[in-house]
């Protein structure tokens, strides 16, 4: 059994042991624009019941929509999370306000480096939660392979033409550079972004096609179109092997990206009781464990998931190695270039 449906077994009793039986007095309301797996049923349906507070949720597949959607119309959503590289464009933008720590029972359990990591923490001020964090992991079929892949030049290799996918995100240029020897893919020049470019368009006739949420990727390996692809680790690739597919992930030798998110409330949002009473239920043991056992990611609290995880789990989701990530290349804002990045991978999607 995997470490995630092991995990499943179990968070269930934590979220009735971790949860009050009585609704809150005031009901309300909260709406998320989240990733898929952050607004799972089996946490967020004990949520609603207990705080009185129903739960309504949007996704997103890039966190370049978050922007766009605050943009078009921020006011219909209460709380968003973005990625370490995001949310500071999205305090700096003006969309989210600072969180009060003080109402956060589990703030000081979090571990200190999401609290006081640059992309949530400015000018004195707080401006996200910390919730869940991994690798963007590479990803292939079991049974295709007689040789294990190592490197980025599988996804290039001519003999798996139209057994290929990316994520259909501006990351894919982080994803070329790497295999063309760039290491600071953060920082990349107007030279490196065209190389990466050209060598995406090269790519392009092996795709069988570009994913974009994670329910698209499971479905196109489990009808055999795919073989190998970048992955959220952890998550699409359990979703898988329930399917009776076996599928592995694998950190290349060109190494692979970290990412971490973390809750934010959108300015001036209506619904701030309910708002503080999810961020609670997020940071603490129902939502830590809840949302591990709904994804395979691992969590901000490693108090909380020692309540749900065997030492076994804990280990392989390396809840006892937060510095995990500081081996992979943790997602960097990007700043004035990051229209340089988004241009690249949009003329890569329409090139022919």
């Amino acid at each position: 059994m995997s470490f995630k449906n092991i995990l499943k077994s179990t968070v269930a009793l934590s979220i009735a042991a971790g949860m009050s039986a009585s609704a809150a007095m005031a009901e309300g309301q909260v709406s998320l624009l989240t990733w898929e797996g952050y607004a799972d049923a089996s946490f967020i349906e004990p949520f609603e019941e207990a705080s009185g507070c129903s739960v309504s949720a949007a996704y997103v597949g890039s966190n370049d929509d978050f922007a766009a959607k605050l943009a078009a119309g921020g006011g219909v959503y209460d709380l968003i999370s973005p990625s370490i590289d995001t949310t500071s464009i999205m305090s700096q933008a003006g969309f989210v306000e600072p969180v009060d720590t003080s109402r956060i029972d589990e703030w000081d359990n979090l571990y200190e480096k999401f609290r006081t990591a640059d992309g949530i923490n400015a000018d004195g001020n707080v401006y996200g939660v910390p919730f869940t964090w991994g690798a963007i992991s590479f990803m292939y079929r079991v049974d295709k392979f007689d040789t294990p892949p190592t490197s980025l030049d599988d996804l290039w290799d001519e003999e798996l033409s139209g057994r290929i996918s990316l994520w259909d995100d501006k990351s894919a240029i982080y994803v070329a550079a790497r295999r063309l020897g760039h290491t600071d893919i953060y920082n990349l020049t107007d030279e490196q972004i065209a190389e990466a470019q050209e060598s995406l368009i090269g790519q392009k006739p092996l795709v069988r096609k570009y994913w974009a949420t994670a329910g698209e990727l499971v479905d196109l390996y489990v009808a055999d179109e795919v073989w190998i692809s970048n992955t959220w680790a952890g998550y699409q690739s359990s979703l898988i092997a329930e399917q009776g597919i076996e599928v592995k992930e694998f950190i290349p030798v060109e190494n692979a990206e970290g990412w971490a998110d973390s809750w934010q409330i959108v300015k001036d949002t209506e619904n701030s009781d309910c708002v503080y009473k999810f961020l609670n239920m997020a940071a603490g043991e129902a939502g830590q464990c809840g949302v591990s056992a709904a994804t395979g990611y691992s969590v901000a609290n490693p108090v909380a998931a020692r309540k749900c995880m065997s030492p076994e789990m804990f280990d392989a989701l390396h809840q006892d190695d937060p510095d995990y990530l500081d081996a992979l290349l943790l997602w960097e804002p990007l700043g004035a270039r990051i229209e340089a990045y988004t241009n690249a991978w949009n003329a890569v999607k329409s090139a022919n």
